[in-house]
């Protein structure tokens, strides 16, 4: 995920023309400072933004204005539920789940949505991914997953509650 960059006209990173065409469709970018999207293409800037800030009015707009697919890469091979848990951004996640994201998509880094949640420790985010799964066989294959540098979703917090008692043995 790009951090470097500037600000210009309400858009990180981008020009006048840029502003005035997310203006136009009423796209807003998160308030992070020294977040640089210049690298993202612009007809994926308006998902990462809404993603990035949790506003789900915008991810909806966004996503109701996207022609590709939920589960297409839009920064550093993440995709937008990979980013909403990534900031911890239950109400997004919930609909992105609710609207056929991946619970599966790989990153460029083989990490899954729920290494992002995990890794930040939003523990409402894990238990709506692991119940969203509904099938023990799925769930076991998520806290199985490895990413590139060895790392699973473990330790995830053991007050997580699973809708299936024996989906860990």
């Amino acid at each position: 995920m790009a951090v470097s960059g500037g600000r210009r006209n309400g858009v990180l990173g981008g020009d006048e023309e840029d502003a005035a065409l997310f203006e136009e469709e009423g796209v807003e970018f998160a308030e992070e400072d020294n977040i640089d999207h210049s690298d993202i293409p612009l007809h994926l800037r308006p998902l990462v933004a809404a993603a990035e800030s949790g506003d789900l009015n915008a991810l909806c707009q966004a996503l109701d204005n996207f022609d590709g697919s939920i589960d297409e890469p839009v920064e550093d091979g993440d995709t937008v539920l990979h980013l909403t848990c990534l900031y911890g951004h239950l109400s997004c996640v919930q609909f992105l789940l609710e609207r056929g994201a991946n619970l599966e998509a790989k990153d460029e880094d083989g990490a899954i949505p729920l290494h992002d949640s995990c890794a930040g420790g939003y523990t409402q985010v894990v238990q709506l991914l692991l119940n969203g799964a509904n099938d023990p066989e799925r769930v076991k294959r998520m806290l199985q997953t490895v990413d590139v540098e060895g790392d699973t979703v473990r330790p995830f917090p053991d007050h997580i509650q699973f809708r299936s008692a024996n989906i860990l043995h």
